[in-house]
């Protein structure tokens, strides 16, 4: 007959501690004498004891889990900050739980409808944009938040200023002498994305600055939404010589329709964008890098130390961008006509 696997409480009687002790030994926790730490080890050898969360969650109160909140999948600059969020939390030897909610966050009570009581020591949204109702509802599921692409009060952030990031990039387009600077911005049918709105505020002071009159055109988000705002302003009388992007995947989109139109980029139109997509070396678009994977491995860590205690449950963290130059972008030259 099959013996049971050998459990923690057996381990803590061979090497006689507590239960708690062993729980310590065995997260590499601090605060174990040396020769009590191997004993405990030795135990957990010779028993061949394999770690449970669950086990070891009825002792320490902590499950080894974090529940990491995301509106959608599928966008890349959500895949590279879940893979920094996760390298973070591997390190801490934490796991992590991934909720997308999509369309749901449009439904009153969705933050009650998550499986998150019981089971996750800590919460992390990533550009969820919540209010300040949907963070007290997170909080009642008692363990510490962190926000990710949104700066709020009182509450762990990490966050760029996209503001400053389009205003810089329009600057850029600026200098190289354009004047009829275009924005192609996005639309969501779910809720309005902060995020959204201040890179296009940033568009727009960058302009007024300047004393040139904004020109935006939202559309829906990715490459779909590029081409059809594109083809909007290249069926101007006018047509921009300069154009920013909200997202890559926009400018990716605005830049497929120059091509097949036959417009030259840069020589007739400059193309910029916002994110520094692995795809944007690939088109030599130039960029504002926010460097996603970086932000969701700050998040990670700052998570973890309020965890553990060495970091405060209100500590903002803004992360840098810069304009990474490609050659999508140049000063306007000669003629404004459009082909090639």
């Amino acid at each position: 007959m099959r013996s049971q696997p050998a459990s923690m409480r057996d381990v803590a009687h061979r090497a006689g501690v507590s239960l708690s002790t062993v729980s310590r030994v065995l997260r590499g926790a601090p605060g174990v004498a040396p020769e009590v730490r191997r004993r405990v080890q030795h135990a957990a050898d010779e028993l061949s004891y394999v770690v449970s969360r669950n086990a070891s969650g009825l002792v320490t109160g902590r499950t080894g889990r974090v529940a990491v909140i995301v509106p959608f999948l599928q966008p890349w600059f959500f895949g590279v900050a879940l893979s920094g969020i996760s390298d973070a939390l591997r390190e801490a030897d934490l796991d992590m739980l991934v909720y997308q909610v999509g369309e749901t966050r449009a439904r009153e009570g969705w933050t009650r409808a998550l499986p998150l009581r019981r089971n996750t020591d800590a919460v992390i949204t990533v550009s969820m944009d919540l209010s300040e109702e949907e963070c007290q509802r997170l909080d009642d599921v008692g363990v510490p938040m962190v926000l990710v692409g949104q700066c709020a009060p009182g509450r762990a952030s990490v966050y760029i200023d996209d503001r400053a990031g389009t205003a810089g990039a329009t600057q850029h387009l600026l200098n190289l002498g354009h004047t009829r600077i275009a924005y192609i911005g996005s639309r969501r049918e779910e809720w309005s994305s902060g995020s959204s709105r201040h890179r296009l505020e940033g568009y727009e002071a960058g302009m007024a600055a300047a004393g040139l009159t904004p020109w935006s055109v939202s559309k829906a988000t990715g490459r779909t939404g590029g081409e059809l705002a594109m083809g909007e302003l290249l069926s101007d009388r006018d047509p921009p010589t300069a154009v920013l992007a909200e997202f890559d995947g926009l400018a990716m989109g605005a830049h497929r329709i120059l091509r097949r139109s036959g417009v030259r980029v840069p020589e007739s139109i400059s193309l910029m964008g916002f994110d520094n997509h692995d795809a944007a070396a690939v088109l030599d678009l130039t960029t504002v890098d926010q460097a996603p994977y970086d932000i969701g491995l700050t998040a990670g860590r700052l998570t973890v130390g309020v965890l553990d205690g060495t970091a405060r449950s209100d500590s903002h963290v803004e992360m840098p961008t810069q304009i990474i130059l490609r050659q999508s972008t140049a000063s306007p030259r000669g003629s404004r006509g459009l082909s090639s």
